[in-house]
């Protein structure tokens, strides 16, 4: 009988949340008119954005440098892109959900992997975080947009909420690993999604502008 560990079960998890990611780039590359390598390095380092960064903070290679995996995957998806390209560019929703899937699935990732070197669980949730948000920023960057995570609307928040459930599950109950990443998922998107839905967002910060920039 053929026996889904884990372990395989979380290559799954990154592949689809590399195309997922990547797709999510490449479409509002395609939007801003940039041409193919553009939309490629665009979707790339949405893709690979978050988790190099964790890598880094965590001391060890940057995942994508041990396998072309990723460089492949975000090729697919420019080639799916550039195929369905007539629907993905008129559909907001199509972004949102593959925005939505990759950001699940990257603070599983993030998190699993932390908990794994032997990281503190307060760090798996900031690095499950910094892995689903950062390449969304990049992303923003590139494409000269205001970062998604710095609108009202609730996204890095999504994401330490999933965080705070998967160590929450992971150190207090016996559940299975698999059942584990796929409820942390679904969480980050159910809340992206009733945000969404319901215009739910942080309180604004406010200040008067003209004092700030006389001091």
């Amino acid at each position: 009988m053929f026996d889904f560990s884990a372990i395989q079960f979380v290559d799954v998890i990154e592949f689809i949340g590399t195309f997922a990611f990547a797709i999510s780039g490449i479409r509002l590359a395609s939007a801003k008119k940039f041409d193919l390598f553009g939309a490629y390095v665009v979707g790339l380092a949405t893709a690979v954005g978050g988790g190099t960064l964790r890598d880094l903070l965590l001391g060890v290679t940057p995942f994508w440098m041990n396998n072309t995996f990723y460089l492949w995957c975000t090729l697919f998806a420019l080639i799916f892109v550039m195929i369905f390209h007539n629907h993905l560019i008129r559909l907001d929703s199509a972004f949102f959900a593959f925005d939505s899937i990759g950001l699940a699935l990257f603070v599983v990732v993030g998190a699993e992997k932390t908990l794994s070197l032997g990281f503190a669980p307060w760090v798996a949730v900031v690095m499950g975080t910094s892995t689903g948000a950062v390449g969304g920023v990049i992303r923003d960057v590139l494409i000269n947009e205001i970062p998604l995570i710095f609108r009202r609307e609730i996204y890095a928040l999504a994401c330490v909420i999933g965080g705070i459930v998967f160590i929450t599950l992971s150190v207090t109950t016996n559940l299975n690993v698999i059942f584990i990443e796929l409820s942390t998922a679904a969480v980050v998107i159910l809340i992206r999604f009733l945000s969404v839905k319901y215009h739910l967002s942080l309180p604004v910060l406010k200040g008067e502008r003209k004092d700030i920039l006389k001091h």
